[in-house]
């Protein structure tokens, strides 16, 4: 498959920026949100750059949700509380979807500063 990349969640796909990365597979690619409202938020991105989820090829949705599932569950898991899924598409122009545990911290459009050594033990915790 040939994948255009513009995006910087396509640049974050094909390494030339860094990521906390927790899953990869042939079609899609889990991160930890830098800008994340709630500890264990990931973003579950398609790796073939469309503007929206809907734009996508069936085998590329598909794919995308098998993966939110997978990380919803793990995210569940590791943080003991129910994952909420959303789909925003506003602020990058790269089809994804956001996963994150609902606990009693989150409050939406809230941004954490987390450190480099909080992001971390969250992926090592999230990672597959």
């Amino acid at each position: 498959m040939i994948y255009s990349m513009s995006s910087i969640f396509s640049k974050i796909i094909a390494g030339e920026v860094p990521s906390y990365k927790i899953y990869e597979d042939e079609r899609t690619f889990a991160f930890l949100d830098i800008h994340p409202e709630v500890k264990g938020h990931v973003l579950v991105v398609p790796k073939n750059e469309v503007d929206k989820v809907y734009e996508l090829p069936d085998e590329d949705y598909v794919a995308l949700f098998e993966t939110v599932k997978k990380v919803a569950t793990k995210v569940e898991g590791v943080f003991g509380a129910r994952a909420i899924l959303k789909v925003i598409g506003t602020d990058v122009p790269h089809a994804h979807v956001h996963v994150h545990p609902l606990d009693e911290t989150w409050k939406h459009g809230r941004v954490l500063e987390l450190s480099e050594k909080e992001f971390e033990e969250i992926r090592e915790k999230l990672a597959f």
